[in-house]
């Protein structure tokens, strides 16, 4: 069936409408940072907003892993404000724009998958990487480091993760899995003797080591350590709410209740999430 022209008039002003959304984001960001626009989006700095960048970010996950995409909808947008606020500041400095951003992430794409849109060839996965990386390199020049370029801000565990990664790419790697068990057993016992020393520093440093060598033995059989101790956090909270849950219905609060108590509240909930 044939649409009709009222219908096709629509469906090109819902196109137009949705194509000129970003630039709507722009105009609307303009706006509140102009004179006379909002007094907190004025004040805002590139620094002063680092922490809603990497706040939006975890929400993002967040909303990934809940499999809602509503919440997923909403939550790319809060953090493509982010991307499009830095821009906005930028911009009135003349460096660079939302455009100048786009352009160059496109750029990049086109440059990085020659097999796609060039004559390179790359047929699976792995081999894809494999290219990104050595293009990747050879744009940036030889750096004095393999870990060059790793991120400061990263979390710690993140941090770790891509360290080992890129020296694993040299062949500073562990051979396998079971040797890396091994390594954090050997951990666990220097703990354990840092502890009775009574030495503070040498504690904390052996708890490190330990917690480097867990996120070599979670790469070592292919898990991701950020996104496996997040899951992680979020059961064991859920756990304990349920607790707290089981123990409001009698009137009571986790802080009159004895250890083997809540042992055993654990290990009930435990028992029924399996």
């Amino acid at each position: 069936m044939l649409e009709s022209p009222v219908k096709r008039t629509l469906l090109k002003e819902a196109s137009v409408k949705k194509t000129d959304a970003l630039g709507e984001l722009v105009r609307t960001l303009a706006r509140l940072r102009a004179p006379g626009g909002c007094p907190w989006d004025r004040a805002q700095t590139h620094a002063s907003m680092k922490g809603n960048l990497i706040e939006e970010t975890y929400e993002v996950v967040e909303a990934i892993d809940s499999g809602d995409d509503a919440k997923l909808k909403e939550e790319l947008g809060d953090l493509l404000l982010q991307v499009a606020f830095h821009c906005q500041m930028a911009s009135e400095e003349g460096r660079f724009d939302l455009s100048d951003v786009a352009a160059g992430i496109c750029e990049k794409l086109h440059r990085r998958h020659p097999h796609v849109f060039g004559d390179a060839t790359a047929e699976t996965p792995d081999a894809v990487l494999e290219q990104w990386h050595r293009l990747k390199r050879h744009e940036r020049g030889q750096r004095k480091s393999v870990v060059d370029g790793v991120p400061h801000s990263l979390p710690a565990l993140l941090r770790a993760f891509e360290v080992q990664k890129r020296v694993a790419k040299v062949g500073f790697d562990w051979e396998h899995a079971a040797d890396v068990v091994k390594k954090v057993h050997e951990e666990l016992g220097e703990i354990d003797e840092a502890a009775a020393s009574g030495d503070a520093a040498a504690l904390a440093e052996e708890v490190g080591d330990l917690l480097f060598s867990a996120v070599n033995l979670a790469r070592a059989h292919g898990v991701e350590p950020e996104d496996a101790l997040r899951q992680t956090v979020e059961k064991f909270i859920r756990r304990f709410q349920r607790i707290e849950a089981r123990l409001a219905e009698g009137g009571r609060g986790p802080e009159e209740c004895t250890l083997e108590e809540l042992d055993a509240l654990w290990n009930e909930v435990k028992a029924e999430e399996r």
